[in-house]
């Protein structure tokens, strides 16, 4: 009795270094892994990994998102910077870049400050690179009017 209450105050009030320091490493990127399935808005005030499937809409807003090689989305996509690894099918608008990588492909619009496209990545859609278009109102308009109002 007396070694389960040393444990439980050992837990309570004396986390060790060790575990301290890996669960706060956790907390620094959001994870979405390949057996989740999400369906509806995905908002995160942290960087964002996704190696599952979503479907609706995700906003980061100054912060950044991966979608890992396996990941399948179904969604228009809001960062700071985006890398795509794997399948995505809908809009995307990035504050600051655009990472295109060899296995990712978008089969929707890109709009970022900076893009850059590896060899074998596929896109079906508009890219725009223009600085001045991926402000956060620039782009709903550019999204919203079909780039004239």
């Amino acid at each position: 009795m007396s070694n389960g209450e040393s444990l439980r105050e050992r837990g309570q009030h004396n986390p060790s270094p060790a575990a301290k320091t890996g669960f706060d490493e956790r907390r620094v990127t959001a994870w979405i892994g390949t057996a989740l399935v999400v369906q509806g808005k995905v908002i995160s005030a942290q960087d964002l990994t996704i190696d599952g499937k979503v479907e609706g809409t995700i906003d980061l807003g100054d912060h950044g998102l991966t979608i890992g090689a396996g990941a399948e989305i179904k969604a228009d996509l809001v960062a700071k910077t985006i890398m795509i690894s794997g399948a995505v099918t809908g809009n995307v608008t990035a504050t600051d870049r655009v990472d295109l990588r060899a296995t990712g492909s978008v089969d929707g619009d890109i709009v970022a400050p900076r893009f850059a496209m590896a060899e074998g990545a596929v896109i079906r859609g508009r890219v725009d690179a223009n600085r001045k278009s991926a402000t956060a109102g620039n782009a709903e308009k550019t999204a919203g009017s079909g780039g004239k109002g």
